[in-house]
């Protein structure tokens, strides 16, 4: 065989043994859960902001972002929720590349998946105890999710997973939103059907374990564009393509038909200063038709300290490197318009 067995790594009831979250941030999680529930479910008009680094690569620098948004927050928490991205997991089109903290807590290092697990805890338990909200992260690998499980509001799964049978099956059995992205070919029947199955009870066999679900009801879209056969980036959150969702989901029995758009990755181009239109179009399209109005429950925005990205080494403090990310100052100023809209 070609496996070369490293180490085996803690249990997530070791990892969260030893790294707990304290009884206080438990209480506010209940609370943020039930407010982003609320929204899903058509109880809330709030909007929901979901906002930050593309990857959460640098913990000091992740923090004081969401401490940033934490203040913004104050200040628009009567019309808007707002959960920051904090990405722990990066999927890569070629395989190659930055993956996340889990596997290189120090990206200039070799991976670490010990020392990833207690670092991506780690930076989630601090980010809610300095802002005081509750974040969202992408389950790129279903085996992981309960590092995570007592920590998260939202979760996301990619246009390249969600047609993956277990990251459907291990969406059933969460008590949180899971918005199933369209996969990168843009299909919309995929995607529902993948909501389909999220929302569904399933029983299946997961970290060696037979277990049961009962099926989460909180499952939904997330548009992000798409990419042709010829490699180009299509929209998708233009006013026709939100309709088009809305017929789709009336030929359907699901739960709480609800969407948000993705303002970055197929539906910018990448061009990260577009999410700025892009997102502005999608609020003048709610206020245009009442049944986007009732679809559309929020916007995901990538963001971080200083807008754009970098190579791995250059060390600007606040910088991605990954994927381009919008500046605070745009960030700021966005969040504010998205609020007036409502």
């Amino acid at each position: 065989m070609s496996f070369e067995f490293v180490q085996k790594l803690p249990t997530p009831d070791e990892i969260r043994s030893e790294f707990p979250v304290p009884a206080r941030l438990n209480e506010l999680k209940k609370e943020r859960d039930a407010q982003i529930r609320d929204v899903i479910t058509g109880k809330s008009n709030k909007f929901l902001v979901i906002v930050g680094p593309c990857s959460a690569d640098n913990e000091d620098a992740v923090c004081e972002y969401v401490s940033q948004l934490s203040k913004v927050n104050e200040k628009v928490k009567d019309k808007l929720i707002l959960i920051p991205r904090i990405y722990t997991n990066k999927p890569r089109t070629t395989g190659e590349g930055y993956k996340g903290i889990i596997h290189q807590p120090d990206p200039e290092k070799k991976p670490d998946f010990l020392a990833g697990l207690i670092a991506m805890r780690k930076m989630q338990i601090r980010a809610i105890e300095e802002s005081g909200l509750t974040a969202a992260d992408e389950m790129l690998y279903p085996e992981n999710w309960r590092y995570l499980s007592d920590i998260l509001s939202y979760v996301a799964i990619g246009a390249r997973s969600v047609e993956d049978q277990q990251h459907r099956l291990t969406v059933s059995g969460f008590d949180v939103p899971a918005g199933m992205k369209n996969p990168t070919s843009g299909d919309f029947s995929v995607m529902l059907n993948s909501v389909h199955a999220a929302q569904q009870p399933h029983s299946f066999i997961y970290r060696g374990w037979e277990v049961n679900t009962s099926g989460n009801d909180l499952a939904h879209t997330i548009l992000r564009g798409a990419v042709n056969k010829h490699g180009r980036n299509l929209p998708n959150y233009h006013y026709e393509d939100l309709n088009t969702l809305l017929e789709l989901y009336g030929e359907r029995d699901l739960k709480h038909p609800a969407c948000i758009i993705d303002g970055n990755h197929s539906n910018s181009n990448k061009l990260f200063k577009e999410q700025v239109r892009i997102v502005k179009e999608v609020m003048h399209n709610r206020k245009l038709n009442k049944d986007i109005y009732k679809l559309v429950k929020g916007v995901m925005i990538e963001s971080y300290l200083e807008e754009g990205c970098q190579k791995i080494g250059e060390g600007i403090y606040g910088k991605s490197i990954t994927d381009p990310c919008l500046g605070w100052k745009d960030t700021e100023k966005l969040i504010y318009d998205i609020a007036e809209y409502e």
